[in-house]
């Protein structure tokens, strides 16, 4: 397949309203919980991208052969789903070239543990899986706190169907939290019994879902993230404002965070409950001085790491962020994705390890583009990250920019709308 480009024309000022994508870790976790429950359920304004798209799919037509494509939730997820369908015929999980790169032993072998039925059809770790559903015991159970959240959300959603429940303890440092209490609040609509019993131990009891919920979904604050982005690289004298609809202050989502680490990059955000938006300002009073490092532990929120590590390139800010060690098996491994990137701007990205990434200096006449096409990797996130540099490097191109649509499809157009205003662009269902 040939390559294509795309480039971005933002304007310096911007006065707009943009309709974000609703959350596509609450529209996963809600379809899953729907399943789970029977058909009384619903879930209002889904999200309408890849990922959520193929777990629709699969809990609507239980096919003999799950193709989730790129959609690494999907995967967990439905996983664990399949594997407490008890009386189904079994389904097998697969994916893209880079899912069946991407581990998935830790899950498997929980699930295992707790009497599940899941057989490797290739390599050892790795998917195509071959699952076959049935009762499990649950009971107690061990994992390091370091894996992927998905893997502690998909053991604890299917949790209450288990004979015993289940008691899940995590070992060491435990990552991406606020990722495990978006679905133990989420469960807890849903009728169950969830909870931290400490700091480490997650306990779930067998209690049935409620068969009755309508979940509304709160907009993306992922997909806000580069929306803050763009606000940080306008002037701050241009009186540039942006509103973003159906973003909640006291949010389930984790990268809510955003707004807070923002701040010092010179982005105020302005909540109006009664109307559930939030609005965007420049405000010059916030930043943090020019020459000071600017340090962030990204632990729980590392689908924020591109979009900070780009937006302090493009303000040649120095920076140092911590807590990515998860970025390695991601979509791509990020970390050296980006720092192949940064280079056609000019920037050195310097790396310790899979824990941290950092700039202390820059060149004088960066960033700069090469004039060679950012590369994305299959990865939406570097598409979106680096697309708000045309407003430092005119003329910048992203190659492959359709990856957008494992989660903002509408994302190009979105940007395009900035100048006419915004969006009014609404969708909630397939």
């Amino acid at each position: 397949m040939p390559m294509t480009t795309r480039t971005a024309h933002i304007p310096q000022k911007i006065e707009a309203t943009i309709q974000l994508p609703s959350s596509k870790s609450i529209s996963n976790r809600a379809l899953l919980l729907c399943a789970l429950s029977g058909p009384g359920g619903s879930v209002e304004r889904l999200a309408t991208c890849d990922d959520t798209y193929v777990m629709w799919r699969a809990l609507q037509q239980r096919p003999a052969q799950v193709d989730v494509m790129a959609a690494g939730t999907a995967m967990r997820f439905l996983t664990a789903f399949f594997a407490v369908c008890d009386g189904e015929e079994e389904h097998v999980m697969t994916g893209t070239e880079r899912m069946r790169q991407r581990p998935i032993g830790v899950l498997v072998d929980a699930l295992r543990k707790l009497g599940a039925k899941i057989d490797y059809v290739e390599q050892e770790g790795f998917p195509p899986l071959r699952v076959k559903g049935g009762k499990l015991k649950g009971g107690h159970l061990s994992l390091p706190g370091n894996v992927s959240s998905q893997y502690v959300s998909a053991l604890l959603m299917v949790a209450p169907l288990m004979e015993e429940g289940l008691t899940l303890e995590l070992t060491g440092e435990v990552v991406s939290r606020p990722y495990i209490d978006m679905t133990l609040s989420m469960m807890r609509t849903y009728g169950t019994s969830a909870f931290w019993l400490d700091d480490h131990t997650l306990q779930v009891h067998k209690v049935a879902y409620k068969d009755d919920v309508i979940f509304p979904v709160e907009g993306d604050w992922s997909a806000a993230s580069y929306w803050y982005e763009i606000m940080a690289l306008t002037p701050a004298d241009s009186g540039s404002k942006l509103v973003l609809p159906c973003l909640r202050e006291t949010s389930l989502q984790g990268d809510s965070a955003v707004r807070k680490f923002f701040e010092p990059l010179g982005v105020t955000s302005t909540f109006d409950v009664a109307h559930g938006s939030v609005t965007l300002t420049r405000n010059a009073e916030t930043e943090c001085p020019a020459d000071k490092v600017f340090e962030l532990d990204l632990t729980n929120q590392p689908d924020l790491a591109q979009t900070m590590v780009v937006t302090c390139a493009l303000l040649r800010r120095p920076f140092r962020f911590t807590g990515l060690q998860s970025l390695r098996i991601k979509e791509t491994d990020r970390i050296a994705a980006l720092q192949n990137e940064l280079k056609k701007l000019g920037v050195e990205l310097g790396v310790e390890g899979d824990e941290a990434v950092y700039v202390t200096h820059y060149d004088e006449d960066a960033p700069k583009w090469n004039g060679e096409p950012i590369a994305t990797y299959h990865d939406h996130r570097m598409a979106m990250a680096f697309a708000p540099a045309c407003m430092r490097c005119p003329d910048l191109e992203i190659a492959n920019p359709e990856v957008v649509s494992k989660s903002y499809p509408r994302f190009w157009e979105d940007l395009e709308s900035l100048k006419e205003g915004g969006n009014d662009y609404l969708s909630n269902k397939y």
